[in-house]
């Protein structure tokens, strides 16, 4: 073992990173008690935390499947949930009530997908989807009852999604349109006239009525490099007007947006190269008031109490996992509302990563995070992580596997390379079906931006990724063998002709304009699929992936594992018989950061110990 990487046993001792994460947090409109979707039983539940008096955060009893989304009813008498059978992609929703009885399934179709909508104001009607039974690639809008289980059909299309009803319920905004080509059709819920309100395809496209329902608030960048918050006035006629910028930030995204209950302001979240910075926007003449950051780095949700004084936010930085704080206004301190307590971290855990620039070889502007320990200094070995996507973005949050590195001495540098969001339109669309081999290249120029830099030693340096990330480290790894020591590819693509024959039609449908058409486009896609080029991977690779993944069919690693296992390629695989696309029971990411950590430290640092 190198000297002071100490102990891999050490790695069996992991709480610290398994610790409560809180997401999804829904505040009961009297403000009493907040709904969040935490595991800290070890699995992803609903639990339900009393806010007006002290006590216990109580589970509800919702079966075996993880808990995805929470939501709770304007009227505040049901709660919904989006649930995954075995942790895999097709969901369900359920209604129940607070005290979890009067269970029932509100939306579901035999190996479909169900989704959460947004509620009617005032009431117990939530815009639903789900899957076609005649047309599966298909998905349905409905405005749903859940009180009496009738539904009122909208509008079915490619990613189908409601955004906002107005509070009589005359109207509906529905998304459609697959990646990168969003769109947002007005619904008259009695007539079923449509109106189409952006103009344009998007690749951001979210809406709310205010609460008069004669304006529509847009987020979007149709039409625009960046999103900005707009309006659209005299809605109430069936007939808006043109849009007006309400705010927008030159090179920033505008990344969500929340509108105060009575219609007088909004909170608008602005992503800042990766942090979260936060403004209220006065309404309707859009005058801006920066707030001050809350105590983490990423929003990733908020919401206002009913009484407008304060704000629910979903939050987490590299050093935190998830939670939830409340957010006073005017501001004062934030108060931690879930989990109550920080994991109990190791003295040489966590740290925080710092934000680098390069370029690559077409000159474009890359950017990455580069996690080292304390006192690293010079040349360390180094593992390049590649976010999924690839419209995401890699920011400063929680990961255990990054802390796990960081702790046995091995730094992490976790770019973004083009094709992911934040970065304005253009960026998004730089990788789009021919444009993608300059996205694996894009990698390659990451690596060497690390080894001349003086930052990363070149003879131990690593590559993997999640979801997309794996597909790229998988490609690049093929295309410069020459570069990496060692890989981990975790639930990637790497035949699109398999993974668009197996994986759900829903998603297929909606993957085509970002990948290329199986039909149209079969050349291009063989010569971007890793498969066809295995026999150039000389590193050790380990393949993780799900057993319940339908996203990324296991199909995927099956193929990768015999193709290099047959050309007697040093392979290693972990299956996760309990996870889907996402790792998301805490069992599941102890040993998958335990394996991964094991198998990285063996080829990176020699370290001679089992591989996973």
């Amino acid at each position: 073992m190198a000297a002071g990487q100490g102990d891999l046993a050490e790695l069996s001792g992991l709480d610290w990173l398994a610790g409560e994460t809180c997401t999804s947090p829904a505040l009961s409109p009297d403000g009493r008690t907040l709904a969040v979707v935490s595991d800290r039983d070890g699995t992803p539940r609903v639990w339900l935390s009393p806010l007006a008096q002290p006590g216990p955060p109580v589970r509800l009893d919702t079966g075996e499947d993880y808990v995805r989304m929470v939501s709770w009813s304007p009227d505040g008498k049901w709660l919904c949930l989006m649930s995954a059978p075995g942790g895999g992609e097709r969901t369900r929703v359920w209604a129940l009530r607070p005290d979890g009885s009067e269970a029932r399934v509100v939306a579901a179709t035999p190996a479909g997908v169900a989704l959460l909508g947004c509620w009617q104001p005032g009431g117990h009607v939530m815009g639903l989807v789900h899957s076609s039974v005649t047309g599966p690639a298909t998905l349905v809008t409905y405005l749903v009852d859940v009180c009496s289980g009738r539904r009122r059909r909208l509008v079915s299309g490619v990613a189908a999604r409601v955004c906002t009803v107005s509070h009589d319920g005359r109207y509906a905004v529905v998304r459609l349109g697959a990646r990168g080509q969003r769109r947002l059709l007005l619904i008259d819920t009695r007539t079923a006239r449509q109106a189409e309100l952006l103009g344009a395809d998007a690749t951001v496209a979210d809406a709310c009525f205010a609460p008069d329902a004669r304006t529509i608030y847009l987020h979007t960048d149709a039409h625009r490099e960046f999103a900005a918050l707009l309006a659209l006035p005299r809605v109430a006629a069936g007939y808006p007007e043109a849009a007006q910028l309400i705010a927008a930030r030159d090179g920033t995204e505008l990344e969500r947006f929340a509108l105060e209950p009575t219609g007088r302001a909004a909170l608008t979240v602005w992503n800042a190269h990766g942090r979260s910075e936060l403004e209220l926007v006065e309404l309707p003449g859009g005058q801006c008031r920066a707030l001050p950051a809350p105590p983490a780095e990423v929003v990733m949700g908020a919401q206002f109490a009913r009484d407008g004084k304060s704000l629910v936010l979903a939050v987490e930085s590299a050093v935190e996992p998830p939670h939830v704080l409340r957010y006073p206004l005017p501001p004062a301190e934030p108060v931690r509302l879930a989990p109550t307590r920080l994991p109990p971290w190791p003295l040489d855990a966590p740290a925080r990563p710092q934000l680098h620039w390069c370029r690559a070889r077409d000159g474009l502007a890359l950017s990455g995070w580069l996690y080292r320990s304390a006192g690293a200094l010079g040349a360390v070995p180094t593992l390049l992580w590649l976010h999924g996507g690839p419209e995401a973005q890699e920011r400063p949050t929680f990961n255990p596997l990054y802390q796990a590195l960081l702790s046995h001495g091995v730094a992490v540098f976790a770019p973004n390379v083009r094709g992911s969001s934040g970065f304005g339109r253009a960026f998004v669309d730089a990788d789009v079906r021919l444009r993608r081999f300059a996205a694996i290249d894009d990698v390659a120029d990451v690596a060497r931006y690390l080894v001349d830099a003086g930052l990363t030693d070149p003879t131990a340096l690593g590559c993997g990724g999640r979801s997309y990330g794996g597909y790229l480290t998988v490609a690049a790894m093929a295309r410069y063998p020459a570069l990496f020591r060692v890989g981990v590819d975790v639930c990637g693509i790497i035949d699109f002709e398999t993974f668009f024959a197996h994986t759900e039609p829903w998603i297929a449908a909606a993957a085509v304009s970002r990948y290329g058409d199986p039909h149209r486009d079969t050349g291009l896609l063989r010569e971007l699929s890793p498969i066809h080029r295995v026999g150039q991977l000389s590193a050790p690779l380990l393949v993780v992936h799900g057993s319940q993944d339908t996203n990324v069919p296991l199909i995927q690693a099956e193929q990768l594992i015999a193709a290099l296992r047959d050309r007697g390629a040093p392979v290693s695989y972990l299956a996760l018989p309990e996870e889907g696309h996402e790792i998301l029971g805490t069992a599941s990411r102890t040993v998958f950061v335990r394996e991964v950590v094991h198998w990285l430290l063996r080829h990176l640092l020699d370290v001679d110990e089992r591989s996973a």
